[in-house]
C-alpha cells in the first residue's frame, strides 16, 4: 500500500509501513534519531495518520467496519483486542521520549490536523504542532469560533498555546495571497501571527506576495514571478519590527485574552483583543477580522487557567494587572500603527480598561509602557488631549512648559495675523514703550508694503532678547490655525530675517548664508538629526525652510533681485544634495 490519510488518492510516492509491527517501528526511529543528530529541528508531515486511533482506522478496522482504506476490511482487520496488544502506546510519544533521551536539544514539529493539535502537544509530547485553524478559520472569519479556541486552551492550559505553529499558507494550501489578499486583511492576521504566542511561519512567497502554489514535487517554479516591492516594504515597516520583539509575544505566562466590550455591552466576536509582558516590556494587541468597523473597550481577561490541567484554578485578570500597572501611576506607550504616543493613568485602566475604535481589517499594537515622572504638567497635558494621542509627547510636554510665555505672546501674535494695530499689546507685552513703539513702525511697514505676515514677526523678534524661545511664537501660530511644521518653519523665517537681513540679496551670499545654515534657528527648522556621529538635515523641513526663505526674501525685491535670489536658492539646494545632507558639510561648502 502507499500511504494514505483516507480523504483522497493514496500518496503514490510514498510506502505504508506496518506499525503494528515493533521492528518496523524501530526502524523509524532508528531513522528519525539519525536525523536529529545531524539536524536541529525535524518535521513531520501528516504525523497524525501515525496516532493510534488512525492506525486502526486506516489499516486495522474492528470486525463489521468498512475502513477508511479500500480492501484493508478484508486484509486487516482486527478486533480492538488484538491491536491493543500489538500496539499498547502510542508510536509519537516513544519518538518523543527516544529523542529526549538521545538527542536531547532537538526540536519536533508535527504536521497535525483533524483537531490534534492540542493532543499531540498534551498527550503526545510534541514540541511543536501545525495550527490549521489558525488559517482556516481567520480566512473564514470564522472569528468567534477562533476565539473560542484560544479561550478553550487557555482555561485547560495556556502552555498549549506557545507550542502552535501559526501560519497562513503551506505546500499543502493555496498562497497566501490567493487565500488573504494582499491588503489589510493580510497585514492583519500577518500581525496575530507575529503576536500571539507560539511560532509563526512566514509561507513561501507570503512576503514578496508570489500567487504560484509550490510544493515538494514542484522542481522549479512555472511562473516568473518578482517580488511586490510595496508588500515588502510594507511588511518592513509593519510586521517585521514585531517580530524583532518575539521575546515579548512568545510565552505565555503573563498572556490575558480579553473579550472586546462594545457599549451596548455586548462581546464583539470579532475582535481579537490579548496583552502579554516580558519583564518591563508590554503590549496590547487588538485586531478586527471582519470589514465593519467597531469601537469598544478592554478591561477583564476571559478565564486563565493558573494551576495544572488536572487541577485548573481558573482566574480573571484585569487588564491593568495582566500588564502589571500600578493604579496611581500616569504612563505614556505608543500605538505601532501610526506612531502615535498616549497617556493614562493606571486607574483609569483598571477602571475603564482601554477604549478603541478599529475600522475593518485594522489593528492597534499597543507598546513601550512607561512610568512618567510625577509632574504636574504630565496632569495638564493629558487633560490638554483628552484621551488622543500624538506623535510627540515630549513636544507636548514643552508646549505646556511654555505656556506662561504662550500665553504672554499670543495678544500680539493675534493682532499681527489679524490685521489689527499692534501699538497697545506691544507695549504691554514688551514693557518698553520705545522699543514697542520701534517694532509697531517696522510691523506697519512690512503691512503696507503687503509683505508676508513672517516680515512682521521678524520686527517683533527684532525687538525682544536673542535668546528668546522661538518655540513659543510657533506655538502661537499653531494656536491659530497653523500646522505644527509649518508654525516651526514660520518661525525660525522671522528669526533668520531678523538676524540675517539681506542675505540672499548679495551677489556672492556664500559667507552669509554659511552663518545662516549654522544658526541656532536654521538649525530647529532643518530638524538635524545625529546619526553615528555625523549630523543631518531632514530633506523635506529643508525644501519647507529654503522655500520659505525664497518668498520672505522675494517679496522685498526687485524684478533684478528676484532673479539673483532664485539663483542663489538653486545654488543651496544643489550644494545640500552634494553634502548628502550633511549639516557640517554643507555648511562648510556653502562657506568656502
Amino acid at each position: 500500500y502507499h500511504g494514505n490519510d483516507g480523504t483522497q488518492m493514496p500518496w503514490n510516492d510514498t510506502a505504508q509501513l506496518d506499525y503494528l509491527n515493533p521492528a518496523a517501528r524501530e526502524a523509524v526511529i532508528q531513522t528519525i534519531l539519525w536525523v536529529a543528530r545531524h539536524f536541529p529541528i525535524i518535521r513531520f508531515d501528516a504525523a497524525m495518520t501515525l496516532a493510534r486511533r488512525h492506525i486502526q482506522r486506516l489499516w486495522f478496522p474492528p470486525p463489521g467496519q468498512g475502513g477508511a482504506v479500500p480492501s484493508r476490511a478484508e486484509q486487516g482487520s482486527l478486533t480492538q483486542a488484538q491491536f491493543d496488544a500489538l500496539l499498547p502506546t502510542e508510536f509519537w510519544r516513544e519518538v518523543v521520549d527516544r529523542v529526549q533521551a538521545e538527542v536531547p536539544d532537538t526540536l519536533l514539529l508535527a504536521e497535525a490536523f483533524w483537531m490534534m493539535e492540542g493532543y499531540f502537544v498534551r498527550s503526545l509530547g510534541m514540541h511543536r504542532v501545525y495550527n490549521s485553524a489558525f488559517m482556516n478559520m481567520l480566512k473564514t472569519e470564522d472569528n468567534a469560533q477562533y476565539r473560542a479556541t484560544v479561550r478553550n486552551v487557555i482555561e485547560y492550559s495556556p502552555e498549549i498555546l506557545k507550542r502552535f505553529v501559526n501560519f497562513m499558507n503551506n505546500p499543502d494550501e493555496d498562497t497566501a495571497e490567493a487565500q488573504f489578499g494582499t491588503g489589510d486583511k493580510a497585514f492583519g492576521v500577518a500581525l496575530l501571527m507575529a503576536t500571539m504566542p507560539g511560532l509563526p511561519m512566514f509561507g513561501h512567497g507570503q512576503i514578496e506576495g508570489f500567487t504560484e502554489k509550490y510544493g515538494m514535487e514542484y522542481p522549479r517554479a512555472y511562473r516568473d514571478e518578482q517580488p511586490n516591492p510595496d508588500l515588502v516594504g510594507r511588511h518592513e515597516g509593519e510586521i517585521f519590527p514585531l517580530v524583532r520583539r518575539r521575546y515579548l509575544f512568545s510565552q505565555v505566562e503573563n498572556f490575558a485574552f480579553y473579550d472586546f466590550m462594545t457599549a451596548s455591552g455586548e462581546v464583539d466576536e470579532n475582535v481579537f483583543a490579548y496583552s502579554n509582558r516580558a519583564g518591563d516590556a508590554r503590549a496590547v494587541v487588538l485586531y478586527n477580522n471582519v470589514y465593519g468597523s467597531t469601537a469598544g473597550r478592554v478591561r477583564l481577561s476571559t478565564p486563565i487557567n493558573v494551576g495544572s490541567s488536572d487541577e485548573p484554578n481558573l482566574q480573571v485578570r484585569s487588564l491593568v494587572d495582566a500588564l502589571g500597572l500600578e493604579r496611581e501611576r500616569m504612563y505614556r506607550f505608543r500605538d505601532h500603527r501610526g506612531g502615535r504616543w498616549y497617556l493614562r493613568w493606571g486607574h483609569e485602566i483598571a477602571d475603564d480598561g482601554l477604549f478603541a475604535e478599529l475600522g475593518g481589517y485594522q489593528s492597534h499594537v499597543f507598546l513601550d509602557f512607561t512610568e512618567v515622572a510625577d509632574d504636574p504638567l504630565w496632569d495638564k497635558v493629558a487633560w490638554e488631549l483628552g484621551g488622543a494621542g500624538v506623535l510627540d509627547l515630549d513636544d507636548a510636554y514643552a508646549v505646556q512648559r511654555r505656556r506662561p510665555a504662550l500665553d504672554q505672546l499670543f495678544p500680539v501674535v493675534d493682532a499681527v495675523l489679524a490685521g489689527e494695530p499692534v501699538g497697545d499689546v506691544l507695549t504691554t507685552y514688551l514693557g518698553d514703550a520705545a522699543a514697542a513703539k520701534k517694532a509697531a513702525t517696522a510691523i506697519s511697514a512690512a503691512r503696507k508694503a503687503k509683505l508676508p505676515d513672517v516680515h512682521a514677526f521678524a520686527a517683533l523678534l527684532a525687538a525682544l532678547p536673542e535668546d528668546f524661545e522661538m518655540a513659543v511664537l510657533a506655538d502661537a501660530c499653531v494656536v491659530l490655525g497653523n500646522e505644527p511644521d509649518e508654525a516651526r518653519v514660520a518661525a525660525a523665517t522671522a528669526r533668520l530675517l531678523a538676524d540675517f537681513g539681506d542675505v540672499l540679496m548679495s551677489p556672492n551670499p556664500a559667507q552669509g548664508w554659511a552663518a545662516l545654515v549654522a544658526s541656532p534657528a536654521a538649525a530647529a527648522a532643518l530638524r538635524i538629526n545625529t546619526h553615528e556621529g555625523v549630523r543631518y538635515v531632514h530633506q523635506e523641513s529643508a525644501d519647507a525652510l529654503i522655500e520659505a526663505l525664497l518668498e520672505a526674501f522675494a517679496a522685498r525685491g526687485t524684478k533684478a533681485q528676484r532673479k539673483r535670489i532664485a539663483a542663489n536658492v538653486e545654488a543651496l539646494r544643489v550644494a545640500l544634495v552634494a553634502a548628502g545632507y550633511r549639516a557640517d558639510d554643507w555648511v562648510a561648502a556653502l562657506g568656502a
